[in-house]
């Protein structure tokens, strides 16, 4: 599903140039969970924003779905963009004044597609949302702002669903809920990276990838994994 190979990302500086990524090798194959962590300054953000097709690599080729991205234009970019990636941030990205499902249906808006109601509201209801389709985020807990967003997401059926740090603004009960939905989207067939600091996020994952210094240092399974069968077992 994704493929880096010999991603390199500089930037000029007024002190000339500065290199956050030093050639990033990884692999992510369909239907898995992969937690990307690292400190700050390890290069998380630069490659979040390359695997997300919002910015273009110094150097490397990078395979999303098959199509290197990479000899792309700018404008079959963000068709790509908009058609394989579905985002979730950390501040959810709602706008303030509109229903929850009207927020869901924006991305099938750019894109054209008919029947936009019935699909937000399926999506909604995916979520565990079907009861607040006409509620606007003031409306709605933190948790419940997120799942809107992550319906967001999946409207378009992306190839990728790309979270960077969905639970850094959540209380602790909304973050293993998230979290939760996620591992099940995640077993029903979703690819899913996750960008994170936070140790119990990546233990939902089925691997955990660690940047340092713009290189990855590590690159293992999770073991025991975290799911919410566990949590009911325990």
């Amino acid at each position: 599903m994704i493929e880096l190979e010999g991603i390199k990302k500089s930037f000029s500086m007024a002190e000339g140039q500065m290199t956050i990524l030093h050639g990033i090798d990884l692999n992510v194959s369909a239907g898995e969970m992969v937690a990307i962590m690292g400190p700050s300054g390890s290069g998380k953000s630069t490659l979040m924003n390359i695997l997300g097709c919002l910015d273009a690599p110094s150097t490397g080729h990078y395979l999303l779905d098959g199509v290197d991205v990479t000899k792309l234009s700018k404008k079959q970019l963000a068709k790509a963009r908009g058609q394989k990636i579905g985002f979730v941030f950390q501040s959810f990205n709602l706008i303030p004044r509109t229903s929850a499902i009207r927020n869901v249906e924006l991305p099938l808006v750019y894109n054209g597609v008919r029947n936009r109601r019935a699909k937000a509201r399926a999506a909604l209801e995916r979520v565990g949302l079907g009861t607040r389709l006409g509620h606007v985020p003031s409306e709605l807990s933190g948790g419940q702002k997120q799942r809107v967003a992550i319906a967001r997401a999946l409207i378009n059926d992306p190839a990728i669903i790309l979270a960077d740090e969905p639970t850094g603004a959540l209380d602790t009960k909304s973050t293993t809920e998230i979290m939760e939905l996620f591992t099940e989207l995640n077993a029903a067939g979703a690819t899913i990276v996750i960008i994170t600091h936070e140790d119990e996020v990546a233990e939902y994952c089925t691997r955990r990838v660690w940047l340092r210094d713009g290189l990855i240092r590590s690159d293992d399974p999770v073991l025991n994994r975290r799911t919410k069968l566990d949590k009911v077992s325990a």
